[in-house]
């Protein structure tokens, strides 16, 4: 009986990897046509204003909460798992404890994105803690395997990207200044989503250290929904400032729409 439940369990785990991926697609074909509704393209028309700390908290606890109680009650995880728990644990205990204590202003999040964002985190911590906790096999030394270190580094080394990057926007306003301004610095120089940059690189080095079908579910979403916001943002940019420096691409498109033209950037 216990087997069963097990075995129907991982059945259950890629079902769910299937359609995050599907809803990745989704997003990605959406969002040819409609802004992401908050931040900068909030709008009332999407539900009732919560406030964007309350928001980015509450909406991103799930992705903590849920690992952290995996962890609690599978003490005795093989290494790469726990490693790959503390990575994910460690991206979102900056996102939930961290971030929304550092925003300046900000707008607030629309009801809708802010329910949605929360349903996902509920969908994404259960699916990569399951997983990692009652179901992930791994060769033994994985830890010492070229997919394991190239992942871990590129994990870090995009989240450090990501906060960084964070840390330009957050400093754009000096005190009692409003409005938004071209952002210099770090990856900014170079692309319009130095952040979401970060953020995917992250996620696909997790994905490239778990070798998984959650990690890479995971990954395919994040790629496909910051490709969207990326290329709004760039164009919003372009709209915006008319001294938006025209050498600063948007990676994420170039790379999709033309393949050839990213040895340019």
């Amino acid at each position: 009986m216990m087997l069963e439940l097990v075995e129907d369990e991982a059945r259950l785990l890629d079902l769910l990897s299937l359609l995050m991926v599907l809803m990745g697609l989704l997003s990605f074909a959406l969002l040819r046509c409609i802004r992401v509704p908050y931040g900068r393209y909030a709008s009332s028309a999407f539900g009732p204003p919560v406030p964007v700390r309350l928001a980015w908290f509450i909406q991103e606890l799930p992705s903590l909460a849920v690992p952290l109680y995996y962890v609690s009650v599978h003490p005795d995880l093989p290494t790469p798992a726990l490693l790959l728990m503390g990575l994910f644990i460690c991206h979102y205990m900056h996102r939930t404890l961290i971030f929304p204590v550092l925003i300046r202003g900000g707008k607030p999040t629309p009801l809708l994105p802010f329910a949605l964002a929360f349903i996902f985190c509920c969908y994404n911590g259960y699916l990569q803690s399951s997983y990692l906790c009652k179901h992930s096999t791994f060769p033994s030394g994985w830890t010492h395997d070229p997919r394991f270190i190239a992942g871990l580094a590129l994990f870090f080394c995009g989240m450090s990207i990501n906060i960084y990057s964070d840390h330009i926007l957050r400093n754009l306003r000096k005190p009692g200044e409003s409005g938004y301004k071209i952002p210099h610095g770090g990856l900014f120089d170079y692309v319009s989503g130095a952040n979401f940059f970060g953020e995917i690189a992250e996620w696909t080095g997790f994905a490239v250290a778990g070798w998984s079908t959650p990690g890479s579910a995971f990954a395919i979403f994040t790629l496909l929904v910051l490709l969207s916001r990326a290329q709004q943002h760039h164009q919003w940019y372009l709209e915006k400032f008319d001294n938006y420096p025209k050498s600063r691409k948007n990676p994420y498109t170039v790379s999709v729409l033309n393949p050839g033209a990213a040895g340019s950037l």
